[in-house]
């Protein structure tokens, strides 16, 4: 199904789907560059979320998605930037990311100095969209540098080079978990720079419909193995866990797992439960799966 008519199907407002067609049209895209449009494995689902999202970036606004693990931050992402058909660059930020990996550095190149064009550079020049991915991983002082590319002025000066002005359908999407080791808080300037977006923890619709997608499941176990995944979820989210098992993407390759014989238990181990590297969440991640899936239940009974 193409990604317009699934939000039609989602509810999301025909007149913003119209503006977003006028968007397109509006601005053309370098064939060399169609092979940067992402082709997302998952699709999102919410409504509000997609209208505020598709709103954001038709006023040439940037977005912050905050929020716990699997509440599909980075897919949300992806799917904005093949509805709006853009390149997509993704920039995966660390402690050690600094001004060089964001913009460019020197290289030499035909016997003299040229600049090497980074993520955040080619995103501006060819009118991408940019995925700052877990923003609040770097330090401050290196988003630093994008702050006159955030705001009203959509520039880049490059330090001996010429100035850079954003491409008028540039926007950056930054994300970021709560409460990962390693992270920090945003400083005030860089957060006055988005409008942020408070992705919700996702609904038991929504994940059936998922699996309903993804899976070869009988609708019976469907439906178990979305409970089985929320509930852990609301173990995470009451810090009975930590956010390493739940892994929406593990339970589906686990699922796929389950198709080759494997069995629920070295499946789901394989997919979430061993992620966490933690004998007391293993254990917990366990009882949770005993108490939806019979112990002798094989399989091949899971699948139509």
């Amino acid at each position: 199904m193409e990604l317009m008519d699934f939000l039609k199907e989602q509810g999301v407002s025909i007149e913003l789907l119209k503006e977003v067609d006028k968007f397109i049209k509006f601005y053309d895209l370098d064939k060399n560059l169609e092979y940067r449009v992402p082709n997302p494995r998952f699709k999102y689902y919410g409504k509000s979320v997609w209208e505020k999202s598709i709103a954001a970036i038709l006023s040439g606004n940037h977005i912050l998605l905050s929020g716990p693990k699997a509440t599909g931050k980075n897919v949300l992402a992806e799917n904005l930037a093949l509805l709006f058909k853009r390149p997509l660059w993704t920039i995966s930020l660390n402690i050690n990311t600094d001004v060089g990996a964001l913009i460019g550095s020197d290289t030499f190149k035909n016997n003299e100095v040229v600049l090497k064009k980074g993520p955040v550079y080619e995103a501006a020049e060819y009118g991408g969209f940019g995925i700052f991915d877990e923003i609040n991983m770097a330090k401050n002082e290196a988003l630093s540098v994008v702050h006159s590319a955030l705001d009203y002025r959509r520039i880049i000066d490059v330090p001996g080079y010429d100035r850079l002005n954003l491409h008028e359908a540039t926007r950056f999407i930054a994300t970021m978990n709560y409460g990962y080791i390693g992270t920090r808080d945003l400083n005030e300037a860089l957060v006055s720079r988005f409008l942020v977006i408070d992705m919700p923890t996702i609904t038991q619709e929504d994940l059936i419909s998922i699996l309903i997608e993804k899976t070869n499941l009988k609708i019976e176990y469907t439906q178990r193995f979305a409970k089985f995944f929320l509930d852990l979820q609301q173990k995470s989210l009451n810090s009975e866990i930590s956010s390493k098992p739940i892994d929406l993407r593990g339970l589906i390759s686990a699922i796929s797992l389950m198709e080759y014989g494997l069995s629920i238990n070295e499946a789901i181990e394989m997919g979430m439960s061993h992620k966490s590297f933690d004998v007391y969440e293993t254990e917990i991640v366990e009882d949770t799966l005993k108490t939806l899936f019979e112990k002798n239940l094989k399989s091949e009974e899971l699948f139509k």
